[in-house]
C-alpha cells in the first residue's frame, strides 16, 4: 500500500512596503470604498462589498466581477482585528469548487515614511491551491498599493 503524499508548505507569504501610513493601509482593508478600489487580481475585475462588518465574529462576502461577466465570491468571518496593524479573517469561496475554509492574516507596520505590509494565507489543501492565490494576491496587492498612494 502506498503512503499518501502529505504536502507540508501550504502556507502563502506576501510582504510589500508601501508609501502610505499604517492606518491608511488598515483602512483600504477595512472599507467597502476603500475595497472597492483594489481587492481583485487584476483592472479586469471590479468588486461589490455585499457584506462587511468589520467586528471579531463580523462576516464579510464580496464578489468579484471579471469584464467578460465571470463572477467569484469570496467570504468569511473576523477573527482578530487590532487597528491598524492586525487583521484575522477566514476566507472561503462560494462558487467554486474549493471546499477548504483557509486563513488569511494582514500585518501592517510602520515602515519609514510608509508601510510594511505582510499578508499570510494559511490552510490550503494543496501547493497547486496555494499557488493559485500567490497569483490573485499579487494582483490584488499591486492594486492595493496603487490605491493608497
Amino acid at each position: 500500500m502506498e503512503t499518501p503524499k502529505v504536502e507540508t508548505d501550504v502556507t502563502l507569504r506576501l510582504e510589500r512596503q508601501i508609501a502610505a501610513p499604517p492606518e491608511r493601509v488598515f483602512a483600504a482593508w477595512t472599507q467597502a470604498e476603500g475595497l472597492t478600489r483594489w481587492f481583485g487580481p487584476t483592472q479586469e475585475h471590479s468588486v461589490r462589498v455585499h457584506e462587511l462588518d468589520v467586528r471579531v465574529g463580523g462576516r464579510y462576502r464580496l464578489e468579484m466581477l471579471h469584464s467578460s461577466g465571470r463572477s467569484s465570491v469570496v467570504f468569511g468571518t473576523y477573527q482578530e482585528i487590532t487597528p491598524p496593524r492586525r487583521l484575522v479573517f477566514t476566507w472561503m469561496w462560494e462558487n467554486e469548487n474549493l471546499k477548504a475554509e483557509t486563513l488569511v492574516t494582514v500585518l501592517v507596520e510602520p515602515e519609514g515614511k510608509g508601510s510594511r505590509l505582510v499578508v499570510l494565507h494559511e490552510r490550503f489543501s494543496n501547493t497547486e491551491e496555494r499557488e493559485k492565490h500567490n497569483q490573485g494576491w499579487t494582483g490584488c496587492l499591486d492594486r492595493l498599493e496603487a490605491s493608497v498612494r
